[in-house]
Parts: structure tokens; sequence; C-alpha cells
């Protein structure tokens, strides 16, 4: 894609999948665009880095279509002062948007190649305040907490206790929960020491974040 072509991509992008996917956040907006998502998408699928579907990484993993990576943003809501844990980096594009977002963002990626690659794309997007940890995301990052927001680049079948607790009063975190064919998008609000609000926002689907639990399935 030449240049010219790039930014007509980036361009319809935005006002054809995430606009009319009830985005209208302006700063998630401006930042969907200003990021240069093909610096994100592995080198064989740069054809597909503006396009309505999910894109193939490394490690059987995927980069989330741009217009529900865009609704968990908005979801997110990140404030200038927050502190983020991202569950789940990925190819970094999400962590980008996040860290331009946010105080600081630690991202923890359990696959050590994802890992390597997330930091290559941010270091060139020069991104400063986001940091890649080779991790197992489903424990979380507790002594680095509470946070401000924990969000996760992936489905998970129920709402992560574990990770509720890492969450300050006032703090949220934004999944998509459920099982195939209708998941929902959630965000889960602390509200006091003891307590916590859910709010579901939306439903589609997304691949499962690893060695997160799985319920048993019902036997009839």
């Amino acid at each position: 894609m030449n240049l010219p072509n790039i930014e007509q991509a980036r361009f319809n992008m935005i006002e054809q999948q995430i606009r009319p996917w009830d985005v209208a956040d302006a700063t998630v907006l401006h930042l969907m665009s200003a990021i240069k998502r093909e610096d994100f998408v592995p080198t064989a699928y740069k054809a597909m880095a503006f396009a309505d579907m999910a894109v193939p990484l490394p490690a059987q993993q995927v980069m989330l279509e741009p217009r529900i990576q865009a609704r968990l943003l908005q979801d997110a809501a990140v404030q200038p002062t927050d502190k983020v844990l991202e569950i789940g980096t990925g190819s970094g594009f999400t962590t980008a948007v996040l860290a331009s977002q946010a105080q600081r963002v630690i991202s923890l990626e359990i696959n050590p190649e994802l890992a390597d690659l997330a930091r290559a794309n941010l270091q060139r997007a020069n991104i400063h305040n986001a940091e890649v940890r080779c991790a197992d995301g489903a424990q979380g990052a507790a002594a680095e907490g509470p946070f401000d927001v924990i969000f996760l680049g992936g489905s998970v079948a129920e709402v992560p206790q574990a990770l509720l607790g890492q969450l300050k009063v006032g703090g949220r975190l934004v999944a998509i929960v459920g099982d195939e064919p209708i998941m929902h998008a959630l965000v889960v609000t602390r509200t006091s020491e003891t307590n916590f609000k859910t709010d579901e926002k939306w439903d589609d689907n997304a691949p499962r974040l690893v060695n997160f639990p799985q319920p048993p399935s019902f036997k009839f």
C-alpha cells in the first residue's frame, strides 16, 4: 500500500468501521488514527492492517478488529493519571493507545515471541511509559497494584476474581466475557473494598486469553 492509499484506508477504518460502532470518544478516535496501526501488523499481513477482521499474529494469537479495540478503549475511559494493567499485549497496538492516554501501562504477555515483538513495536512508536512483561496475565501483577484500569485484550469465560482484587476503589476492569456464540463486553467497577458494579455494554466475540479458568460445561 502506498502512502495515499494507507491514509485513505485509515480514514475509512475510522469512518466506516469504528464510528458506526458507537465509538464517539474524541481521544480514542484520534489515537486510533494517529498511532500507525500498520506498524503493529506482521509484514505478511500489512494489507489487512485496516480491515474489519482479526489479524493473525505469531503463536496462534490475533490482533482484534479495529472496532472491537476502539469500543473496549472507549469503555475503559482511561485518564492521564491512570495506572493501567493490560492482559494480552499481542503486537502492542492497544498498549500504545492505552499508554498515550495513561500515566503508566504494565502489559503482560504470556508468549515470549509476542512480548519481544510488542516491545520492538512500542519502541519504534516512541512509547516510553509502557512496560511489556513476559508473564501469565491470569495472575495479574499484584505487587504493582492496585490499578485504575485493568484491560483484557481477549475473552475470558468468567470475570477473573484474582484481577478484581487488584483494582483500586473506583477502578474498572474491561473484558469480553462468556462463551460463543455471544459474549458480552463488561465494565466492572470497584465501588468499595468489598463491592463491585457490573455494566454490560455490548455483544461480540473475541479469542480466548490463555490460562484463565474455564468453568466446567454442564452435562445433561
